[in-house]
């Protein structure tokens, strides 16, 4: 199979390295374009943990020069910027995975918590894909839109138990995870006085995230799903668990129910006890457990915020785009201890 010239836009952040770590072993992607705003660096200097293993150029974005050289590009860059950037390589007609918000929502939705949306014609064909939910149908894609890392977390808990759950009763989703989640750059929200040895909640209810859980919930079930979305920053690096409660209107069994929706997904691994995040740290994968005490259901997923919640599901969906197999370049060896 031939080689498939890929590039990085947004190569800085944290999201950024995952990619590249993976990249540069993946057996048919070829990473040959890293860029940011400013350029002019290498990625050893940006990720002095790559110094000997990546000694790539990190150049100044250049939308002509990357369509030259790629065939897909990963953008991992702020939400507006990215579409900015993604509207210029689908007019040239490269392959887009975009990592941002930009693209994940309606424009209804999108444009109520972030800001005007300026690609709607590109936001119209935007394929959204978690593919344990939507299989194959990034295949051929030009334009993935990567769903954020508590959607995909609190989905993972939530989508096996929509035809039994009453939707009528509130759903609770309480979802922790590390300081990484807020990415690279310092704030008072993440500097270390701050966040170690405490806990706190943020953007309660009204987090960005929660509406997407809510659109992509309900486009799975074909009914309304309102869910009351509590995020928290807890001290530690990397991993995010997500909890979700909710009002069980049929009989089941949710472990087994657990088991028998995500049969035969390579990168979803039930537990039969409640997981730690460090079991998926570094990898794609989601573990999963349910319980029931009478009709309250808990269910839960346990993942790697900056690789199932960005880097790595990406990657899964950009192979799918190119018709690869799925696992080809994925981390399946957790960082322990």
């Amino acid at each position: 199979m031939k080689v498939i010239n890929v590039g990085i836009i947004g190569v800085s952040g944290y999201t950024g390295l995952e990619l590249v770590k993976m990249l540069i072993s993946h057996p048919i992607f070829n990473l040959v374009y890293c860029a940011n705003t400013e350029g002019e660096t290498t990625v050893a200097d940006l990720h002095p943990s790559l110094l000997g293993v990546c000694d790539l150029n990190v150049e100044k974005v250049d939308i002509d020069r990357a369509s030259q050289i790629c065939e897909l590009v990963f953008l991992a860059l702020p939400h507006k910027t990215a579409m900015q950037t993604a509207k210029g390589l689908l007019q040239r007609d490269i392959k887009v995975v975009d990592l941002s918000a930009d693209y994940r929502l309606s424009q209804e939705n999108y444009e109520a918590f972030y800001c005007e949306h300026e690609d709607l014609d590109n936001l119209s064909h935007a394929i959204y894909s978690i593919p344990e939910f939507h299989g194959n149908l990034a295949a051929g894609a030009k334009l993935i839109a990567n769903p954020g890392c508590h959607v995909t977390a609190s989905l993972m808990a939530l989508a096996p138990f929509l035809d039994h759950i009453d939707l009528s009763q509130p759903i609770f989703i309480d979802s922790k995870t590390g300081v990484s989640g807020a990415g690279k750059s310092p704030s008072s929200t993440v500097h270390y006085v701050n966040v170690n040895d405490n806990i706190n909640c943020y953007n309660i209810i009204k987090h960005r995230h929660a509406t997407e859980i809510e659109q992509h919930a309900s486009s799975l079930c074909s009914h309304a799903v309102k869910v009351t979305f509590v995020p928290s920053l807890v001290p530690m690096t990397r991993g995010m668990l997500s909890c979700v409660y909710a009002t069980l209107k049929t009989e089941c069994d949710p472990l087994a129910e657990m088991g028998k929706f995500y049969q035969n997904k390579p990168f979803v691994r039930l537990r039969n006890a409640p997981p730690h995040t460090k079991m998926t740290s570094g990898t794609n994968f989601a573990d999963v457990y349910a319980t029931r005490h009478d009709n309250a259901l808990v269910a839960m997923c346990a993942i790697d915020n900056l690789m199932r919640g960005a880097s790595s599901q990406a990657l899964v969906n950009a192979n799918i785009m190119m018709g690869l197999d799925e696992g080809l370049g994925i981390p399946r060896i957790a960082y322990v201890p």
